[in-house]
């Protein structure tokens, strides 16, 4: 007793201590950590930045000065005229001001970071030093139009760089790239560091009437060359236009109302003005830092003359040194667009193949503006991350509201209900029992048609979820990265085939509820039904894709290896969970079933499905409908969607709201003396994919601009 008060003072004291130390000097012990602001209780982050007078702290009314400051001068730049997207100081720090939001880490203690660390956390620079050749990738040419990408080189284009050149940055690709079509493969154009070239000549390629039409084609659906380089996507910007879009239009056309034809005309863009941004740094690194990569193309008719006539197609003029015989392409000279000198995409008079020559020029311009601050160009006129905010508030207004209705309905309704009943059996009124007390005997009777398919559909859907949530999960953990192609859809594969062993746990048990015994063909049924339907329509689409060449279309060794991990790992694993899942325990249940089930009164129409299914499915819809629109447009606008946590707080959301709405709806449904609830309680929240999927033919009709019947066939399946 002795040694615990002494102990007792000895602690009374030594905060006595502290809280003096404290009054007498509250900087220091600010700085040392005991200092807490009681405005705004720990949770906003104090100035990063030290005033320039004295280097004292910033204080919070200090602060919102500067910002106000801020505020002024970026609008008085933008009134004057500054644009956003060129490589200048000015630009770069008018962009990084409207960017402010987005460069920020946390959800609730958020930190200042960089835009690199936000989209691509984990990812280091990279330096090369003076004349070493940086490998530029082709990716997919693809259009907002169609959906449906080409391979770079089914393009009539310059061969691409010897095989030696291409093992020696060849890069690996995983299973979801091969089936996303992407396929990196160098382009025919070279950029030793620092290195700048005029004009230089590539390749003439012949082009038959075939392959012009198909090019004509492309061009009026708006294909677009993406080029990458140190895994920065080719940009096409105009200071004067204020825009900046990736990757580079395959041609253009000219209406006839302005050429004076009889029809309109085609012109291909044949030369390329590449602009390398890049910083060095002495002090900080060695070698060079690629911030910028830019592509102005121009169209020019160029002619063969002199010793090119002989050559072959496959001659690599740069390589070759073979210069001379482009008209109008000089080492000292730059083409410009010029409708006088525009390629046209006709062949000959008498039906010859038309000639192209390709050409390249490259420029390097040095920047002040850091590596990591180098994709803020590319975010400039994105959504603001508040949205995403008011999603989440959305979503959790919807999950308060049915709480509160759960609440009453087991603390209120429940209570008063049992309370009445207890009453009856305790002064023996001979009255007649009402409401959910009636169906106890019924409430956990097994469902009577098509127990197996429910179980399935269950088992497949806790099998899905999962997959998803571990996918969510490891991009959280930076497991995944964002720069790779086809990762995230690599590991949604993979883990789906490792939750083969919860799908069929899930499913064996509830299926051993049931009291059915065709355990095998339940078991067989969770391993191959959703697969065989998912692969059925991927290999009918895939056909038509294999016909119209597209670069989406997967090969045959694809399709096995899917087939190879379908049969020989995720199947097994099906049986490995149901055998735990029948080697259980069957639940257990508080009341005993009536042998005779009791007669279903009729119910009200708008309390019958499918119109009381269709009006539970609004709510958890309502839930991810604003954060449905920016993974949409991600998807199928080919915008950026890097914020993996809200995505994960939506999904939370939505597994709230999906039970909360299942629970409400079935009291409502005992309260009728419906103990029918298995199937309508899976349908009250699976017709929320009814609202999806009509959500997304609005996006089709009023954000896509989708040409032909394939890319509209293309859609709808994934949808």
């Amino acid at each position: 007793m002795a040694r615990s008060t002494c102990s007792a003072r000895l602690l009374i004291r030594t905060a006595l201590l502290l809280s003096i130390c404290f009054l007498l000097n509250p900087a220091d012990a600010g700085r040392r950590g005991f200092r807490k602001n009681k405005h705004d209780g720990g949770e906003e982050r104090r100035a990063q930045e030290d005033d320039e007078k004295g280097g004292r702290r910033v204080g919070r009314k200090e602060r919102k000065r500067l910002e106000r400051e801020k505020a002024v001068k970026f609008a008085q730049m933008k009134a004057d005229g500054q644009d956003q997207i060129s490589m200048t100081k000015e630009a770069a720090e008018l962009r990084s001001y409207e960017l402010r939001k987005k460069k920020k880490k946390g959800l609730f203690r958020r930190k200042e970071a960089s835009l690199a660390q936000v989209l691509f956390p984990g990812v280091s620079p990279e330096e090369y030093n003076d004349n070493e050749p940086i490998p530029a990738f082709v990716e997919l040419v693809d259009s907002q139009k169609t959906q449906l990408p080409f391979q770079y080189y089914d393009l009539p284009t310059c061969k691409e760089p010897h095989d030696a050149i291409q093992r020696r940055f060849r890069q690996r690709k995983n299973l979801g790239s091969r089936l996303m079509g992407y396929k990196l493969r160098m382009s025919p154009y070279s950029f030793p560091t620092k290195v700048n070239k005029g004009c230089t000549p590539l390749c003439f390629v012949e082009v038959g009437d075939k392959k012009l039409n198909w090019l004509r084609k492309l061009i009026d659906r708006q294909y677009r060359i993406h080029l990458t380089l140190d895994k920065l996507p080719v940009l096409m910007r105009s200071k004067e236009l204020n825009y900046a879009m990736r990757g580079f239009p395959i041609g253009f056309k000219a209406h006839k109302a302005s050429t004076g034809l009889e029809h309109d005309e085609y012109y291909f863009f044949n030369h390329l003005k590449f602009t390398i941004t890049y910083r060095e740094e002495p002090n900080e690194f060695e070698g060079v830092r690629i911030i910028g990569f830019d592509a102005h193309p121009v169209s020019i008719d160029y002619r063969k003359e002199g010793e090119i006539k002989s050559l072959t197609q496959d001659t690599n003029l740069e390589a070759a040194g073979k210069a001379d015989g482009f008209s109008g392409c000089q080492a000292d000279s730059s083409p410009i667009n010029d409708p006088e000198s525009y390629l046209k995409l006709r062949s000959g008079s008498s039906g010859e193949p038309l000639n192209i020559g390709f050409s390249y020029e490259v420029h390097w311009q040095e920047t002040d503006i850091t590596w990591s601050d180098r994709w803020d160009v590319y975010l400039v006129g994105s959504p603001d991350d508040e949205i995403h905010y008011f999603a989440i508030v959305n979503s959790l207004m919807i999950v308060v509201f049915l709480t509160g209705a759960v609440a009453t309905i087991m603390i209120r309704t429940l209570k008063k209900d049992i309370a009445g009943y207890n009453e009856m059996q305790t002064i023996e009124e001979a009255q007649e029992e009402t409401g959910w007390k009636l169906v106890h005997g019924d409430v956990f009777r097994p469902p009577q048609s098509y127990p197996m398919l429910l179980c399935v559909l269950v088992g497949s859907g806790a099998q899905i979820g999962s997959a998803f949530f571990a996918t969510l999960f490891a991009s959280m953990l930076r497991m995944l990265n964002p720069i790779k192609k086809g990762q995230a859809l690599t590991a949604v594969v993979v883990l789906y085939v490792f939750c083969g062993v919860i799908g069929g746990y899930v499913s064996a048990r509830l299926y051993k509820f049931c009291d059915a015994k065709a355990w095998k063909r339940n078991t067989i049924a969770t391993a191959l039904a959703f697969p065989a339907v998912i692969v059925s329509m991927f290999m009918v689409l895939n056909i038509f894709l294999r016909i119209v060449g597209a670069a989406t279309a997967v090969s045959f060794l694809t399709v096995f290896f899917i087939f190879l991990l379908w049969g020989c790992v995720a199947t097994p694993l099906v049986f490995v969970g149901s055998y735990f899942g029948y080697r259980a325990d069957k639940i257990e249940v508080p009341t005993k079933t009536n042998q005779i089930a009791r007669f279903i009164p009729e119910v009200p129409y708008y309390a019958a499905p499918p119109i009381s299914n269709m009006l539970a499915g609004m709510l958890p819809f309502g839930s991810v409908c604003i954060e449905l629109f920016f993974i949409m447009s991600a998807l199928w606008l080919h915008q950026l969607y890097y914020i993996m946590g809200f995505l994960l707080a939506v999904v939370a959301i939505l597994g709230a709201t999906c039970a909360q709405v299942s629970c409400v709806m079935c009291y409502l449904q005992l309260c009728v003396e419906d103990h029918r609830w298995w199937w309508k309680s899976f349908f009250n929240c699976a017709s929320a994919g009814v609202y999806l999927f009509l959500y997304s033919i609005w996006f089709l009709a009023s954000k896509l601009e989708l040409v032909g019947i394939l890319p509209v066939m293309v859609y709808l399946t994934y949808m």
